[in-house]
């Protein structure tokens, strides 16, 4: 079992044992994720590592953020809120997000590696600066930032 999946399960345990319902059902939402992910990998017994349960813990948050959206403009402020919440709880199992300049500072180093020019190698400098970032940054934010270097 990987050390994130047990972190899951540890908070999983405290959460019931402070009867805090918000983090419980986030938990075990999570969980559910993560074990379906596993199915899809290799079968019931397959097992994730560490950043494909970051990468799981993602999806989740993006699916949270995308429903905030929808609620706020359908009028739903108190469900936007408990999914705001719920994001939260997410991303404490996610590793602390690269800042604009590091970003920038990939990016830059990336093209180099490369020897990039335009567009067309675009595929090529976001291979590698995923790679770097590890999970650390989202995709389209990486995207925007190689996007904006290759003009």
């Amino acid at each position: 079992m990987s050390e994130l999946s047990q972190q899951i399960t540890e908070d999983m345990k405290t959460a019931m044992r402070a009867k805090d319902t918000v983090a419980l059902n986030t938990i075990r939402m999570l969980k559910s994720s993560i074990k379906n992910a596993a199915i899809e990998k290799g079968g019931a017994d397959a097992e994730l590592d560490d950043t494909e349960i970051s990468n799981v813990i993602r999806k989740e948050v993006k699916k949270r953020q995308d429903s905030i959206e929808q609620y706020e403009a359908a009028g739903r402020q108190e469900l936007a809120d408990q999914e705001k919440v719920e994001i939260e709880v997410l991303n404490g199992y996610l590793p602390e997000p690269l800042a604009e300049e590091e970003i920038a500072k990939i990016v830059d180093e990336a093209i180099a590696e490369v020897g990039a020019t335009s567009r067309k190698e675009m595929g090529q400098v976001m291979k590698i600066v995923q790679e770097k970032t590890a999970g650390r940054a989202d995709g389209k934010t990486l995207s925007q930032a190689v996007m904006s270097k290759l003009s």
